[in-house]
């Protein structure tokens, strides 16, 4: 297990669609290194969630863990670390709602995404079983922003108003205390 790189904006794997991961990759022992890797890396960045092109590795795997202890964003329901292999989202309700987003890929920057807020999920596990969830309000949001990096997105590509992206400093001085 490792802590890896977590590579940024402007890195050419960030825009490119990952590929889906073979059967007989999803049971691999280099794919439980992987995301053992990404536990780990995601453990070290402190965020919520960790696709695998975000560590150069372009496949469609992602993580995600909310732990609402050491949750910086409030009071959302928890997720225990979960594996996502080859991920397919589908939106149930076209009903938005806006939340500041950031990314371990973007670093020092917020940004207002507006984005629908019932969603379903189908994937598979690490043994390969199938994963079906259905997420609605900040999960859902979440989910759609990591999976975004599976085919080549950033947050920022999302956004409507190109104003409201700023920097962490200037988002906590006038948005989160509204000194200014």
């Amino acid at each position: 297990m490792a802590v890896r790189d977590i590579i940024r904006m402007g890195h050419p794997t960030l825009r490119t669609p990952a590929r889906p991961l073979t059967d007989a990759e999803i049971t691999s022992p280099d794919t439980r290194r992987l995301v053992d890797d990404m536990i780990d890396t995601l453990h070290h960045a402190g965020g919520i969630g960790l696709a695998a092109p975000q560590i150069d590795v372009p496949v469609r795997l992602a993580i995600i863990e909310i732990d609402p202890e050491a949750s910086r964003y409030g009071d959302i329901p928890p997720m225990p670390l979960t594996v996502f292999v080859n991920p397919r989202i589908e939106v149930v309700d076209e009903a938005s709602a806006g939340f500041w987003e950031g990314c371990l890929s973007v670093p020092g920057l917020r940004g207002w995404v507006e984005r629908p807020q019932h969603v379903r999920v189908s994937a598979r596990n690490l043994a390969g079983e199938p994963l079906e969830l259905e997420l609605r309000g900040f999960l859902a949001t979440v989910f759609q922003h990591e999976f975004d990096h599976l085919d080549g997105r950033l947050y920022i590509d999302r956004m409507t108003d190109p104003t409201r992206l700023m920097f962490e400093e200037e988002f906590e001085q006038f948005v989160l205390h509204g000194s200014g």
